[in-house]
């Protein structure tokens, strides 16, 4: 028998992008509630505890909910792209790159939380760095980010699309966030093994998908640009889905475009470094909607499967 897959939520954003991604996919057998059915609760509660494997593409309180429907059943496993279960207790993060075991927890995992899309590229950058020990503890982190608007949700996305909304958004690009209390805080210092909440500042851009992370760096002397390279490169040598460019190749870039690795479930690491050697500019390229999100959860979900 296949193992049964319900995407909780399939007709969001995100759960569109992993329908997306199984499609054609003869290995797994997809349960779909029908969107005119979507909030009869009986059938979504049935489907929930008859998947092998739930994907909750849910706001967080309907993620608690759906994991609350499962209790009692220890069969069912889950995968929640929510921010609901990112840090809790008993839930194995879904970044497979995070460390040479994290695969392992996830393939194992009865509950996993998918990462969100900024902490993804934050905590590429800066985990391995810490593992290192090239980032002491009296540093604070800052983390700057660009993401294209399919990020925000249906929502933003029409008031991104549709000029004629009174709640139209018009601007080419724009800061938000902006009391540093943003809710991906807490993922991005527990598993970049930070010492304090990074100081984060997130903004969007009017393109759909693709997504820029920096995390710029005052560097001394025993610390450099090709000390952190090294660390990157040594931590992602044969995945398949982190690359860490050549200090080489980063040098060589006039720009980096935020939407180059849209429609992919890849990311891409720079190292920049200045020629006083003093400072260096840490940089993550993803799509949001790619490893940022559905791709990860199919990653994640594969991992499962292959348990």
């Amino acid at each position: 028998m296949k193992p049964r897959i319900f995407i909780d939520g399939e007709h969001g954003t995100t759960g569109l992008q992993i329908r997306s991604r199984m499609e054609g996919r003869n290995d797994v057998e997809l349960l779909s509630i029908p969107e005119a059915e979507r909030r009869n609760e009986a059938m979504r509660e049935d489907l929930l505890n008859s998947a092998d494997i739930a994907i909750l593409c849910l706001p967080d309180d309907a993620a608690r909910q759906a994991v609350a429907l499962l209790s009692g059943n220890n069969r069912a496993r889950v995968i929640d792209t929510s921010t609901a279960h990112r840090t809790a207790e008993g839930w194995a993060y879904g970044f497979a790159e995070l460390s040479r075991g994290q695969p392992e927890a996830i393939r194992t995992a009865r509950l996993v939380a998918n990462p969100g899309c900024y902490p993804t590229g934050a905590i590429a950058l800066v985990r391995p760095l810490r593992d290192a020990g090239l980032l002491p503890d009296g540093e604070t982190i800052t983390v700057n980010a660009v993401s294209g608007y399919t990020g925000g949700g249906k929502q933003m996305i029409a008031q991104m699309e549709d000029p004629s909304r009174e709640d139209a958004i018009t601007a080419p690009h724009f800061l938000y966030g902006l009391d540093l209390n943003h809710k991906h805080l807490p993922e991005m210092r527990v598993y970049g093994r930070l010492p304090r909440d990074p100081l984060f500042s997130p903004s969007v851009g009017k393109f759909p998908q693709g997504m820029i992370v920096q995390v710029p760096l005052l560097l001394n002397g025993t610390v450099t640009a090709e000390r952190l390279h090294e660390a990157l490169a040594a931590h992602y040598a044969g995945s398949e889905v982190v690359t860490v460019s050549s200090l080489a190749e980063s040098a060589a870039l006039k720009r980096i475009d935020a939407t180059e690795l849209a429609g992919t479930d890849r990311m891409v690491l720079h190292v920049f470094g200045s020629k006083d050697g003093e400072r260096a500019n840490l940089v993550a390229v993803l799509d949001n909607l790619g490893k940022g999100a559905s791709g990860a959860a199919v990653q994640n979900m594969d991992l499962m499967l292959s348990a």
